[in-house]
């Protein structure tokens, strides 16, 4: 190997550790708050993976599907959703996605939320991640950058929880049923059907619902459907078709339950024209 090639290689490879330096340090950070900001292509698949810190996780553009081995949230643009340290995730791309966010030291601040939620992202607070992101590190915490993260604390530690999140059952039996509900959301097969199918009493199904998800089976199927329609919404689908390929008779009577989940109609959940409503429970 030439002088010059040498030279060249070994300069690229110090480029390649600075570039790779502030993500070890973003999400293992002693700073209490560091931001992130990542572009990804469509179609991508983040792998199972987890963080030591906490993680805000918001995109400013396009959408997002995050599981963890309790369920999973449809993430759109004006949304987001908060990861605890340690918590086990892996993320689906829908479209290009430009993500935003920020990773929180579990001692930053009290009142910190402990579980995975879908969260509402304010004006406000968007502007205090971007902020973040262009923040350097180390900061002190009485300088204007540490005001401003001590800011975006307060702000995360009262984020408003919104009903994106699919909760996944454990129970064999009831994977099945989660199972087909995915694969086919128009699927109609009544609680008598499933109980002839799996050859388990209609009460029982009922109350392993209830116990692993917190839904009946009527609850849990219409919010599977209302996140498949997200992720076609998201892919540009025109809302008759989401209808149709959900089950619907009719787009009206889709928009209709769409809009009393959501508080917005289909066609405007991803323009940010609308608030969507608080739910108590993730």
């Amino acid at each position: 190997m030439s002088v010059l090639l040498l030279l060249v290689t070994n300069l690229r490879k110090k480029d390649m550790e600075r570039a790779l330096l502030p993500y070890e340090l973003q999400d293992r950070s002693e700073m209490p708050v560091t931001g992130r900001a990542v572009d990804y292509h469509a179609n991508q698949v983040i792998n199972w993976h987890h963080h030591p810190n906490a993680q805000l996780l918001h995109a400013v553009h396009g959408v997002m599907v995050v599981s963890t081995e309790v369920g999973q949230w449809i993430v759109p643009p004006t949304r987001g959703i908060w990861l605890p340290a340690g918590i086990r995730h892996s993320t689906r791309i829908l479209g290009e996605v430009h993500m935003r966010s920020v990773y929180i030291r579990p001692d930053a601040a009290a009142g910190l939320p402990t579980e995975c939620k879908a969260v509402g992202i304010s004006p406000l607070l968007r502007e205090l991640i971007l902020e973040a992101i262009r923040i350097p590190q180390p900061y002190t915490a009485d300088s204007r950058d540490g005001r401003l993260m001590r800011l975006l604390l307060d702000e995360v530690c009262v984020l408003p929880t919104l009903p994106l999140h699919l909760p996944q059952p454990s129970d064999a039996r009831l994977l099945k049923i989660c199972d087909m509900i995915n694969q086919r959301p128009y699927d109609d097969s009544t609680l008598a059907q499933w109980s002839d199918r799996l050859r388990v009493d209609v009460k029982t199904i009922q109350r392993l619902f209830l116990r692993e998800t917190g839904m009946n089976f009527g609850q849990w199927r219409q919010q599977a459907r209302l996140l498949v329609a997200l992720e076609q919404l998201a892919g540009s689908k025109k809302v008759v078709d989401v209808a149709l390929n959900l089950g619907y008779a009719s787009p009206s009577a889709f928009a209709t339950m769409f809009k009393r989940q959501f508080g917005v109609a289909p066609s405007d959940f991803f323009t940010g024209t609308g608030k969507p409503p608080i739910s108590k429970a993730n």
